[in-house]
């Protein structure tokens, strides 16, 4: 069915401006890359909106003038039950919105690209000969898998990468509007979601450099006590000269303070907060030298500045003769079960439409991810470990944002900026985040004339993002595809509702006017008085959640019991197979993953040379 009248009535469409009229064009091709199951469901609930209009006026939401169209929005919002589910449609409706009125205002300011992309040896899986060999196959171009190859091509090693999703220029990013970049660069079009108490939208990269490519380009060393806690509790000995490995993934990503220059609006309204409470914070510590503040790391950086691995790795893996394999999934990783000493990893299939392709090596590195490595390995026939899947961490975040007098233009400047970090050993790290308009986990409130407004004025409003390090409370089922359960813990859901309250405080001390609260029923409050009675008689399930970095699924540690792989990240069970991704790590790590998970894998890689 067609998404105009929809359109038209949350964006309050009164023919005055060109933009919204391309917006339901933009949504269908948005849509096009989601689950069914999101397509669905977005279509059901239009079609429910305009069956309750038809029924009302006796007419559809497109035929309906549009103060009519306000009308009847505001008789469903009157409804406190159907709230959450007009703000969970909004989602992809402000996306599609912020690219059109972007691109009508004419796009972000052109940026220099600082470098030519490096050299990568590649070649699309429909190339790849039936039958190869190599000495060792890595699954996945990630931070974990990356970081392997290069260690073990730069050993000598024969190394075949392969990447399910394709490769992106960093020239093909700058020739793009945002939106276009983040359907094809995120699985599922950044739909993925873990059902549970509450659901929470959880989204992922897919591409040549994985992640690492759609992330911030934060870079946290991992805290000591998050590394003394695994040694202690868990028998993960790679932690064990750990800063070592920390040192040289920091060298490799050109890591550095943020300098001031580029902050932009958003980071240094959380500086001024903090200062004026006294509150631990700075500018954050980046991989992304020479950074123009393009605010676009999230769909693919344009300028060549952040070091993704794509950039900073991969190149030199293939320099030394590893070679990635591209559009390549990954059937099942072949076994010889009746090899002396026991079943030992014989290579991998990969699933082609001519039926496939399989390459043969001793050595197989799982590197697909914390949420793709459980279900790949069930395929494989070794996902018999109990814990397998299990032990998911995913950081869950929130988000407010604060109305100023004066324009803060949040997504001019570094998108992920200011770490604030006075309750960081409480669980809740702080950090002033913008993105591309209608691309952030922030929703908009209001709707029809309301949400328009709030378009209108999106420029005066700064914005906060924090997470906490959370119980391991999910779980990754599932064998041709994932399905993720996560359930928030009592614990968690306290540290969401204290984050939610620091960043109020935060941004009325810096002097904003209102606080947008993400809840709701109660969207605005204008002073911390009002945000503590809002927040006294509310849940975490009503705020807007989402999650990122999630570790642990096939976990490394002394317990055979516990662990899905030994401490030297080894997958038990089977000998050849290493585990060199996010879910190797036993337990949330507490900050932004990427050194560590780089870190770790550099860990299993050497280890495993010296073995």
């Amino acid at each position: 069915m067609s998404l105009d009248g929809l359109v038209a009535a949350l964006l309050a469409d009164d023919d005055t401006a060109d933009w919204p009229r391309r917006v339901p064009a933009r949504l269908d091709t948005l849509l096009a890359t989601m689950p069914l199951a999101a397509r669905f469901g977005l279509r059901a609930a239009a079609h429910g909106i305009d069956v309750y209009a038809t029924a009302r006026t006796g007419r559809t939401l497109a035929a309906l003038t549009a103060g009519e169209r306000e009308s009847v929005l505001g008789e469903l919002a009157a409804r406190p039950a159907l709230l959450p589910l007009l703000d969970l449609i909004k989602v992809p409706v402000l996306l599609s919105a912020g690219t059109e009125r972007m691109l009508q205002d004419g796009g972000s300011a052109p940026r220099t690209l600082l470098r030519k992309d490096p050299p990568l040896d590649l070649t699309p899986a429909h190339a790849w000969p039936a039958r190869s060999t190599a000495d060792a196959v890595v699954i996945g171009s990630g931070a974990g898998g990356a970081m392997a190859a290069r260690t073990l091509a730069q050993a000598g090693l024969d190394v075949v990468v392969l990447e399910e999703g394709q490769h992106h220029s960093t020239e093909s990013f700058g020739r793009r509007p945002p939106l276009e970049r983040f359907t094809d660069l995120y699985r599922d079009g950044g739909a993925t979601v873990a059902v549970g108490t509450p659901p929470l939208l959880l989204p992922m990269g897919r591409a040549v450099g994985g992640t690492t490519v759609v992330n911030s380009g934060t870079s946290y060393r991992t805290p000591e006590h998050v590394l003394s806690q695994w040694s202690k509790d868990f028998g993960f000995t790679l932690a064990d000269g750990f800063d070592r490995h920390l040192d040289e993934v920091e060298r490799t990503l050109r890591v550095a303070t943020q300098p001031l220059d580029v902050l932009g609006g958003n980071g240094w309204v959380a500086l001024a907060g903090a200062r004026e409470l006294g509150w631990q914070a700075a500018p954050l510590r980046r991989n992304a030298p020479g950074c123009q503040g393009s605010c676009q790391c999230v769909v693919g950086c344009p300028t060549g500045a952040k070091q993704s691995v794509r950039l900073s790795v991969l190149p030199d893996a293939c320099t030394a003769g590893a070679r990635i394999v591209t559009g390549a999934r990954v059937e099942r990783v072949l076994v010889d079960p009746d090899r002396p000493g026991g079943p030992r990893a014989s290579g991998v299939r990969v699933r082609r439409s001519d039926g496939g392709f399989e390459i043969l090596a001793p050595l197989v590195v799982v590197a697909a991810g914390a949420l793709q490595s459980p279900p790949l390995l069930r395929r494989s026939g070794l996902g018999g470990h109990p814990r397998l899947g299990r032990n998911l961490s995913v950081h869950p975040a929130t988000s407010i944002a604060g109305r100023f007098a004066d324009p803060v233009t949040a997504w001019e400047g570094v998108l992920q900026s200011v770490g604030v970090e006075e309750y960081h050993r409480d669980g809740v790290l702080i950090e002033a985040t913008a993105t591309p308009p209608g691309m952030g986990s922030f929703v908009l409130p209001g709707l029809g004339g309301e949400l328009r407004r709030e378009l209108e004025c999106a420029d005066q409003l700064a914005t906060l993002g924090a997470m906490i390090a959370d119980r391991p409370s999910g779980r990754v089922l599932g064998r041709e595809r994932m399905l993720l359960r996560y359930d928030l813990h009592r614990r968690d859901a306290g540290r969401l509702m204290r984050a939610v309250r620091a960043m109020g405080e935060l941004l009325f001390a810096a002097g904003a006017d209102e606080v947008l609260t993400g809840i709701p029923r109660t969207p605005r409050v204008r002073d911390l008085a009002e945000l503590d009675a809002v927040l006294t008689g509310t849940s975490a399930r009503h705020l807007h959640l989402s999650a990122y970095h999630p570790t642990g699924t096939v976990a490394a540690g002394a317990s055979p019991q516990q662990c899905p792989a030994d401490p030297a990240g080894r997958l038990r069970g089977v000998r050849g197979v290493l585990i060199s991704d996010a879910s190797v790590l036993p337990s949330c790590p507490q900050v932004n993953p990427q050194l560590t998970i780089m870190a770790a894998a550099l860990a299993v890689a050497e280890e495993h040379l010296r073995s």
